[in-house]
């Protein structure tokens, strides 16, 4: 193992500007308007993962985040929470 492969990674899909995105994102609709995608409940997200994600940019945000939150990474936006 090399001191690279033990730093956490600060990149989605190689672009940390898509990462601070998904980080600031807000729900636009529904039960959760107003709240961070990173925030929505984990239930709601697989909910949506099972019903079909949005057309578009949020759809693939949320995709990302459904992703993050079963794969248990949500650790990677405790840096960008502090921040704020």
């Amino acid at each position: 193992m090399t001191e690279d492969s033990l730093r956490p990674c600060t990149e989605a899909n190689g672009n940390p500007d898509e990462l601070i995105a998904l980080a600031e994102m807000r729900m636009p609709f529904g039960k959760y308007q107003g709240r961070l995608l990173i925030d929505l409940p984990e239930h709601y997200v697989v909910w949506f993962a099972g019903k079909g994600f949005p057309e578009g940019k949020l759809g693939r945000m949320l995709q990302s985040v459904y992703e993050i939150k079963v794969n248990g990474l949500e650790y990677l936006f405790e840096s960008l929470r502090q921040g704020k």
